[in-house]
């Protein structure tokens, strides 16, 4: 509900309760559900009046949920967190529908009014008092659907991202290329501090044919 109209004395944001099921990341307003596990919302209640205001908030499932605070007393002007929790479910809801709904009465109190010191019939209908009612409805929504909704902010992300992927792999084709190039100039350092195998080769068996001359001549003079 939009801050500043005239027909509510306090605004709230999100104006509906929208639970993801199975979704494992939670987005402002939005429960984020796992089978066995609790999860929890957070609403934001504005006093949009000059005024201490009293609400309470209301839900048609009150042994599914836990409201806290679900009673208090806003200043003129001032804000107010709630958190709503969902209890752990066993089942996940068939076709995804919730008939679940929340109530938030507002009306208001005497300057000083402390949440203690309410009246029991304070947010009755049946009295003379001024008692404003907001709705706010509860909708489920799959993992897809959530998806879906951000597709087209997402394209420039993964244009981004494939770009980065591209660049990544050029870089590391030129750095293999770099390396291929070190390891040629090495080689070719190498053999051209190196003489050789084959003189190497040569050298040796010419020693050694000396050796077998001499050592042949010195039998044959014997």
């Amino acid at each position: 509900m939009p801050a500043g109209e005239d027909n509510q004395l306090i605004s709230v944001h999100p104006s509906d309760l929208k639970f993801i099921i199975d979704f494992w990341l939670c987005c402002d307003s939005c429960f984020s559900v796992e089978l066995g596990k609790q999860s929890f919302c957070d609403l934001k209640l504005v006093n949009n009046t000059e005024n201490h205001v009293a609400f309470k908030v209301k839900t048609t499932s009150p042994k599914k949920y836990f409201v806290r605070p679900n009673t208090s007393v806003l200043q003129p002007g001032d804000s107010c967190l709630i958190r709503v929790t969902l209890q752990a479910q066993r089942e996940y809801p068939p076709d995804m529908q919730c008939k679940d709904k929340f109530l938030l009465q507002s009306t208001i109190v005497p300057p000083n009014t402390d949440v203690d010191d309410l009246p029991a019939d304070t947010f009755n209908k049946e009295s003379s008092k001024d008692i404003r009612e907001f709705k706010l409805k509860v909708q489920y929504i799959s993992p897809s659907a959530q998806g879906n909704s951000g597709d087209e902010g997402s394209s420039d992300s993964n244009s981004t991202l494939q770009q980065l992927k591209e660049d990544r792999d050029a870089e590391v084709r030129q750095t293999l290329h770099l390396q291929q190039e070190l390891h040629l100039l090495k080689r070719r350092r190498q053999r051209r501090n190196d003489p050789g195998f084959s003189f190497k080769f040569a050298a040796i068996v010419g020693v050694i044919g000396i050796i077998v001359g001499l050592v042949l001549n010195l039998y044959l003079s014997k």
